[in-house]
């Protein structure tokens, strides 16, 4: 298992701004209109694990229950890259909301599509894992093997966090609290907010910095510095319930 520490960032909505933007309206009770929602991970969310396509459509796996919670918020954008040669008319174009779950190093002209994006108002929930601990059957160096560490500080870097990783913690799961939501988490990093940020951008830590909320521009971003929420075993609907308080957290108002 890798351990690093990657200066990283994330995220949007100043605390309680996300829900004061709202009143009568929290998270966790109703997942709102029915808006797409761009997906863009590394994670086995929308297929199962499988050698080839074949073998992703003939699995008699059940499919993934975040899939369920994503798509009753409305139709769900798989998306494989974020800018398309520097055009304005890219794959968030359309988008208001975007979850980026464990995804692979982003490109110069996607890291500019991203922060173009949600400085234009887009909602973004962010996992951001350090240290995946998600099993995978595919070995290390397999390029479908979801991704071990992430690499995201050129675009994070710029709304003023850090990912720092713990390298003496103990592995296993445990729960921590993000505004009185128990979330799960396995080897998570911790969210520094450093001041750096470009102007436009206010966040704020949660949870001993295994969250944060900022304020992008126009838009809000949501980060969770872990992603053992999404592993795919949820027998008392734990990971479910804390997943769906993030997606509400990151698109309430929108």
């Amino acid at each position: 298992m890798r351990r690093l520490f990657w200066p990283v960032a994330a995220l949007i909505g100043l605390g309680a701004v996300i829900w004061a933007a709202q009143p009568g309206q929290k998270p966790g009770q109703n997942p709102g209109p029915q808006v797409a929602t761009g997906l863009f991970t590394s994670l086995p969310i929308l297929w199962n694990e499988a050698p080839d396509v074949a073998g992703q459509l003939n699995d008699a796996a059940p499919p993934h229950w975040a899939r369920a919670e994503l798509a009753a918020r409305g139709p769900i954008t798989a998306l494989d890259t974020l800018a398309s040669g520097g055009s304005a008319a890219g794959p968030l174009a359309g988008l208001t909301r975007l979850v980026l779950a464990q995804p692979r190093p982003l490109s110069p002209d996607e890291n500019v599509a991203l922060d173009n994006w949600v400085k234009g108002g887009g909602r973004l929930l962010l996992l951001a894992d350090p240290a995946l601990t998600q099993h995978s059957d595919f070995p290390i160096t397999d390029p479908r093997r979801p991704q071990a560490v992430v690499l995201l500080s050129p675009i994070l870097s710029r709304w003023g966090l850090d990912l720092t990783f713990d390298e003496a913690q103990p592995y296993g799961e445990r729960v921590q609290p993000v505004m009185d939501v128990p979330v799960p988490y396995n080897l998570a990093g911790r969210w520094r907010v450093s001041g750096q940020a470009s102007g436009g951008v206010n966040c704020r830590a949660w949870g001993d910095g295994l969250a944060v909320t900022c304020a992008v521009g126009k838009g809000r971003v949501v980060a969770l510095a872990d992603a053992a929420v999404l592993e795919p075993d949820d027998p008392d609907g734990a990971r479910s319930k804390a997943l769906r308080w993030l997606l509400d957290a990151a698109f309430i108002g929108n």
